[in-house]
């Protein structure tokens, strides 16, 4: 940094190359010719703050002080720090790297002639999007409030849930050309000081020049990136956040995304939805219930279908059997081509679906899927039976709370539906087996994929296939193995009553 003003705002100029978007305001300080400069991007500020708290302050400030400007410009750059300047962030600065990195992330810096000492003034103020019901997790009964995509406004939505003093936000920044931030959560005396350290230790290792979603901090930080299971869960819920965290998880937030990561993950939390805890215990036992059913569907349904038709007809009851075989007369394919091109029409339906407007992608979902199943019965590319089977199995992947679960499970389909075209239900049993392996094997930060189930520990399954009454979840999860086990003292609680 250079003393003089001329030739700090041409150094700005240069490295930056005189942006459209650049502002440059020079004035001078009060009643006399001593100048000074603010330097902003325009659009990333609150031109309220900058005007009223700012340019204004220091315009008439040491005029209303009534008192002598000083000679030095460091005396000068204090008093305006000490006594002009009404925004609650201000810092001093030195350095062009941090000056530049402040300006471009919305802060303004100003500049006096005479001192290389600057002052950034935290005046951050971009158009955001208003806070709404979250999309991809909308719940029945539950808030309506979600998470978006400005990194303060997230941290108020955990904070206004958790207000406890060892609340923990700590803080990163990410990428060598973004240097987007990015914040751990926890609370302090609760979470297993070990899983702190190797989460610290990850996010440091993070080397990339941007991170524009928090998709790519999950796979820079998982532990397999060959596995197709999800090992970090994501939401856009901060009631979801809340209640991970404080049973003793992590979560990762990251400016710029609405969707937060919890971490650690196993393969029991695949299948629940904070609404499990809404409602009564007996309705939400039961749904979840009706997750698991929904998840065997969508792996095993086609794969099932194709094994018995090909391979052991004997297994079916006769008269479905005959119904099936008279179906399936004049199909010229075998069951698993047809399987496949169902499931693949079905695939991309859903993802044309996805794409499309939202009117649009919903009747090309319902038109299409009912058109081009109808139209292929018809023409005797495929039997009928085939498209019940697909479109029960599609039904039931909608069933999973989580698009990155269901996602998974539709990755899977297709391996078990090649075993079952290959070796009928032993093709089945032998995958099953295999991807057992491949998850009792799994970790998420270090902690096993399969817990509670293996290893196994038996208090924690109250609130896994089932979810028993909440007065009797009264510990943390133990595979966590948190500081502070007990979550309530229902017996204390009995007592003031």
């Amino acid at each position: 940094m250079f003393s003089q003003l001329a030739n700090n705002l041409n150094n700005i100029k240069e490295m930056l190359e005189s942006p459209s978007d650049l502002i440059i305001r020079e004035f001078t300080i009060g009643c006399t010719n001593h100048r000074c400069a603010i330097v902003y991007i325009d659009g990333l500020i609150d031109n309220m703050v900058i005007n009223d708290q700012v340019i204004k302050h220091v315009q008439i400030g040491f005029v209303e002080m009534d008192g002598r400007l000083p000679e030095k410009a460091n005396y000068l750059i204090n008093q305006i720090y000490n006594k002009l300047i009404s925004t609650g962030e201000v810092n001093r600065a030195v350095s062009i790297d941090k000056i530049l990195y402040s300006i471009l992330s919305g802060d303004t810096a100003l500049f006096v002639d005479g001192t290389d000492k600057v002052l950034i003034i935290g005046s951050k103020g971009w158009e955001n999007r208003g806070i709404e019901e979250p999309i991809t997790e909308a719940l029945i009964r539950g808030p309506r409030d979600g998470f978006i995509e400005n990194l303060r406004t997230n941290t108020m939505l955990i904070r206004r849930i958790i207000r406890d003093p060892n609340l923990r936000f700590k803080s990163y920044k990410i990428g060598r050309r973004s240097k987007k931030d990015l914040v751990l959560v926890y609370v302090d005396g609760i979470v297993n000081p070990q899983l702190v350290e190797e989460i610290n230790r990850r996010l440091a290792s993070i080397d990339m020049d941007y991170a524009l979603e928090s998709g790519q901090i999950e796979q820079w930080i998982e532990d397999n990136f060959l596995s197709p299971f999800p090992q970090i869960d994501h939401t856009e819920r901060p009631d979801k956040v809340a209640g991970a965290v404080l049973q003793g998880k992590l979560a990762i937030l990251l400016d710029g995304t609405p969707f937060v990561l919890i971490a650690p993950m196993t393969f029991g939390n695949t299948l629940q939805s904070q609404e499990d805890y809404y409602e009564r215990w007996i309705a939400g036992s039961l749904i979840r219930l009706l997750r698991y059913l929904g998840a065997f569907i969508a792996v095993f349904l086609p794969a099932i279908y194709i094994a018995l038709v090909s391979f052991q007809p004997g297994m079916i009851p006769s008269k479905l059997a005959f119904s099936i075989a008279a179906s399936r007369e004049h199909v010229p394919f075998p069951a698993f081509v047809e399987a496949i091109l169902m499931e693949t029409t079905m695939e991309l339906l859903r993802e044309a679906g996805i794409r499309l407007p939202k009117p649009i992608g919903q009747t090309i979902g319902i038109v299409g899927g009912l058109v081009i199943g109808q139209a292929a019965v018809a023409a005797g590319i495929v039997s009928p039976i085939m498209v019940i089977v697909v479109a029960i199995t599609a039904v039931s992947s909608f069933t999973m709370p989580s698009f990155g679960t269901a996602l998974t499970f539709r990755i899977i389909r297709f391996s078990f539906m090649l075993a079952a075209a290959l070796f009928g239900l032993y093709g089945i049993i032998l995958t099953y087996i295999v991807f057992n392996i491949h998850l009792i094997n799994l970790r998420s930060l270090g902690v096993p994929y399969t817990t509670p189930f293996a290893p196994s520990f038996v208090r924690d399954w109250k609130d896994l296939v089932l979810r028993f009454p909440i007065t009797m979840l009264t510990k943390r999860p133990k595979y966590l193995q948190t500081q502070n086990e007990k979550r309530m003292d229902i017996k204390k609680g009995r007592d003031s009553l």
